[in-house]
């Protein structure tokens, strides 16, 4: 099996910004409450007018750009997402139409919440292992304003928009992304009820379950991932986790001994923007320079389903 490498990043971002000074004028809360509970200062929320399509058009033509690769080079799409602007056509395939890219270009949504840019990476992986073109985009990209609910001051605090983009290309004598996926399914932590199903399709979540969950998934995706690479925390270059709460990032870096210099966390800009989280961390990480050619970044996401994921990300 051919194995995938990022050779492009981009990012869109909603222009509206929103405060913790201005979620407080919202729900009874505070700056300090916020901060110190999860590390969020403010995140970007889709102003009237924009929309998903907007921000997952910008972020995919900055990577091609960034990657040096055409559309019609591209042979695979994938949008990581819970929230498109429409179930029909997809967010995939109004990109698709928006970037020109080629009618037979493999184009659909992918559903895993906030480990669902990992699932699209995976999925690229072997997708493009059957094409011609043997250039994929990914992107996870979220709305998740729009399904907050504004009353509970313990979850609308929490989420942002966004979305974040790579180029990938597949090659014989690349190694696999070595993906661990897996899921237990449950609604009783986290969820968002669907269309006409009489209540609200907003987002509900039960915080400290969800905390717990996510403390055990964390090392256990990164144990998975170093043995079946044969790697160890010194081999890695960077490593990337899902953007829910500093605190669950600051636990994992105490039990791994990882270095400041090998994690970031971009949270107190962004918030939980799901499935957007890591392709946003991914892309400012490659901006910055921080990640580059040869880079090897472990990756970790977890969230509803309930879903998590690990991958070993090569930089070509």
């Amino acid at each position: 099996m051919n194995g995938i490498k990022i050779l492009g990043t981009g990012r869109g971002v909603p222009s509206k910004l929103v405060t913790n000074e201005d979620m407080a004028k919202i729900v009874d809360t505070n700056d300090e409450w916020i901060t110190s509970r999860t590390g969020i200062t403010h995140r970007h929320h889709l102003a009237e007018g924009e929309t998903i399509t907007d921000m997952t058009v910008l972020a995919a033509r900055r990577a091609l750009e960034n990657a040096g690769i055409s559309a019609d080079q591209i042979g695979a799409c994938i949008v990581a997402t819970l929230t498109p602007d429409t179930l029909v056509p997809s967010a995939a395939c109004c990109m698709q139409h928006e970037l020109n890219l080629p009618h037979d270009t493999v184009c659909f949504d992918l559903n895993a919440a906030c480990t669902g840019f990992l699932y699209a990476l995976h999925t690229m992986e072997c997708l493009l292992n059957a094409s011609e073109r043997k250039y994929g985009l990914v992107i996870g990209a979220e709305n998740l304003s729009r399904i907050t609910n504004w009353e509970d001051r313990g979850t609308c605090i929490l989420f942002g928009d966004g979305a974040g983009a790579v180029v990938v290309e597949s090659r014989p004598e690349w190694p696999s992304i070595s993906a661990i996926l897996g899921c237990h399914g449950t609604d009783q932590m986290l969820r968002v009820p669907g269309v006409e199903k009489g209540v609200p399709s907003l987002i509900y979540m039960e915080g400290t379950k969800v905390f717990k969950f996510a403390v055990e998934a964390v090392p256990y995706c990164i144990d998975q991932v170093l043995a079946r690479t044969g790697k160890t925390v010194d081999d890695v270059d960077f490593f990337v986790f899902h953007q829910a709460n500093a605190r669950i990032i600051d636990l994992a870096v105490k039990k791994y001994h990882i270095p400041q210099e090998k994690y970031y966390k971009n949270i107190c800009e962004y918030g939980n923007t799901s499935a957007a989280s890591i392709p946003l961390v991914i892309s400012e990480l490659h901006e910055m320079g921080k990640v580059g050619s040869g880079s090897r970044v472990l990756v970790v996401g977890f969230g509803g389903g309930l879903t998590w994921g690990g991958a070993m990300i090569e930089f070509a």
